[in-house]
């Protein structure tokens, strides 16, 4: 559980005097409290693990909008909260895993045209619960308009 470990990982985070890591991990511990307040009861290491991709994805949109907005500085400060949240999730799938996979689901679905993305985007899904939607839906979307 990785809730457990948070409150010791925040205290080495103080003592370094690492200011980012203290806040990022104090803000995953709040995320974590609400979803187990919300579901009334303890989480378990899934639904820690969604609650952690939940905050990674909020990271990731936020540093897309902060490099539109022409805030560096900002994006950094992103980009170290998401590398720390990162920390506790297991390995992305690589690209070349995620996309024979696609290729896949494209021949099983018989998917010729950007029509039948959802088709292809749920076999996907199923197949690889834990990767990123966004990265299917572009790796789908690239190979279907080729």
């Amino acid at each position: 559980m990785i809730a457990q470990t948070l409150q010791q990982k925040i205290g080495e985070a103080m003592k370094a005097r690492d200011e980012i890591r203290v806040s990022t991990l104090r803000l995953l511990l709040s995320a974590f409290n609400y979803e187990r307040i919300d579901k009334q009861h303890e989480l378990t290491d899934s639904e820690e693990e969604v609650v952690i991709r939940k905050e990674a994805k909020k990271r990731r949109d936020a540093i897309e909008a902060y490099k539109k907005a022409g805030a560096d500085d900002r994006a950094r400060k992103e980009q170290k909260e998401l590398e720390i949240l990162q920390e506790f999730l297991p390995p992305e799938m690589s690209e070349e895993e995620l996309t024979k996979i696609v290729e896949s689901a494209i021949s099983k679905t018989g998917a010729v045209a950007l029509s039948d993305m959802g088709k292809v985007i749920g076999m996907v899904k199923g197949r690889a619960p834990d990767a990123d939607g966004a990265r299917i839906a572009e790796i789908v979307k690239n190979k279907l308009s080729d």
